[in-house]
């Protein structure tokens, strides 16, 4: 097992200290029911290795872990034909509502008229081409 954070919840899930329930388990990564269950099958899957968010991610972790999104959410989505969507998120670090510092996915299952909204804005009126490019050029700049 790679290494785990003793004062971490999901790390505490993934050695079997906090129950869960586990919907998918392999050498990588662990995925359990999410206890707020948006909507039927909300899953989480979490690293086997203690990583707090996607700012932490090598390459090799990428290509490691989240490789298994598709592959749980299609068994998730066979296991209720009702699901007709699936909404795939990550809120990463504390401004983004991260809550716990162990890197995970959310595997939201989405219905017909389930009345779940994810809040979203449009700022489009507040950019100009040149506020567009420049903010692009400095993204550019770091790769």
């Amino acid at each position: 097992m790679n290494q785990l954070d003793d004062n971490c919840l999901f790390c505490k899930i993934i050695k079997g200290e906090v129950p869960s329930y586990k919907v998918f388990e392999n050498d990588d990564v662990y995925a359990f029911l999410d206890i707020s269950q948006v909507n039927p099958g909300h899953t989480l899957m979490v690293p086997k290795k203690h990583i707090i968010n996607f700012f932490d991610y090598s390459q090799e972790d990428a290509a490691k872990y989240l490789q298994y999104i598709p592959v749980i959410a299609k068994a998730i989505k066979k296991a209720d034909p009702r699901i007709t969507g699936m909404n795939v998120g990550v809120n990463n670090g504390a401004s983004a509502d991260q809550i716990v510092m162990h890197s995970h996915v959310h595997l939201i299952p989405r219905f017909e008229n389930d009345g779940f909204k994810i809040a979203t804005r449009n700022n489009a009126d507040d950019y100009t081409p040149e506020k567009y490019e420049a903010i692009a050029s400095a993204i550019r700049k770091q790769f």
